[in-house]
């Protein structure tokens, strides 16, 4: 018999291998070094590979932190959550925000709403939410304080004209926020068929464009989910997003020694800074407590 195949070189990348067997070596972390071919000429073939493979510290690193994971499952990402994803991260990382939060006595907005509600029951004409309400009062807020209701462009700010209210509705293949175009000039039984319309087209997956297209400022309420305050996103090219907290009873002083429970609603508005000065923000955040806790004046 011949001499034995003269033993690969240290460096694996001279060894002498087949193509399989160093992509195979590749795929699976490992060097070829130190391994006995056992092809023509001492060649390593993909069989030496699989026998002889010694993960590299990477590999063996890589493998052993995914073993400590549970079980799981990939979901693939929707087209409208990728979309979603990209318009979020643009916005926190190009638009300076910042944050206010006040907090609304909401006692006379319920009772408005359950007398309005009675009335529209004896007709049939459907049943008003306390977020159609803070539709309306964002709008007319956004009259008295058109400052709030614009957009930032690199060399001038585009003021708008109209309130058109996204308003943000969470369905299985993601978030959504169809807008109510022109909510200054509707009443609040029509800003409610409106909203429930496009929430039901959102989460049945049939929005037009027109149905999301051309927002101006954005709602979005966590308040039927139990949570009290919460800080949202700017939805651009959007200068200002209202996050909406739930109704909660606090004692409140009537003046002298009388105190008694009244229902209050914290809400926060995110504003970007280059559009928004924080006095701005703040005289917003005034006019539409004003309509919240004076419900009256939405209507007249």
């Amino acid at each position: 018999p011949g001499p034995p195949p003269p033993p690969n070189p240290a460096d694996g990348s001279r060894a002498l291998a087949s193509p399989l067997a160093r992509r195979i070596a590749r795929e699976l972390g490992t060097s070829l070094e130190g391994m006995v071919g056992t092809g023509p000429g001492g060649r390593i073939v993909a069989i030496d590979v699989h026998e002889q493979a010694v993960p590299s510290a990477e590999a063996s690193t890589a493998s052993a932190m995914a073993a400590a994971y549970p079980e799981y499952v990939d979901i693939p990402n929707t087209t409208v959550r990728k979309i979603t994803a990209a318009r979020l991260l643009e916005s926190k990382q190009t638009i300076p925000h910042y944050y206010l939060s006040i907090e609304c006595n909401v006692e006379e907005l319920m009772k408005l709403r359950a007398q309005l509600n009675e009335t529209l029951a004896a007709s049939d004409g459907g049943k008003l939410s306390v977020n159609d309400f803070v539709v309306k009062a964002s709008a007319l807020a956004l009259r008295k304080v058109p400052e709030c209701n614009a957009s930032w462009n690199e060399d001038y700010i585009r003021q708008y004209k109209e309130a058109n209210i996204n308003v943000a509705v969470q369905t299985e293949h993601g978030l959504m926020v169809p807008v109510v175009p022109k909510a200054c000039g509707k009443g609040l039984a029509t800003i409610s068929t409106e909203v429930k319309a496009l929430a039901s087209k959102a989460k049945e997956g049939k929005l037009t464009p027109e149905d999301f297209s051309g927002g101006t400022f954005t709602i979005s309420n966590l308040g039927m989910f139990g949570i009290k305050q919460f800080c949202a996103i700017v939805n651009p090219p959007q200068a200002c997003i209202l996050a909406v907290g739930g109704a909660y009873p606090k004692v409140v002083s009537l003046g002298g020694e009388s105190y008694a429970e009244r229902n209050h609603m914290t809400v926060t508005l995110s504003c970007d800074h280059r559009v928004v000065d924080g006095a701005v923000g703040a005289q917003w955040l005034q006019a539409f407590k004003g309509y919240v806790e004076n419900p009256l004046t939405m209507i007249l």
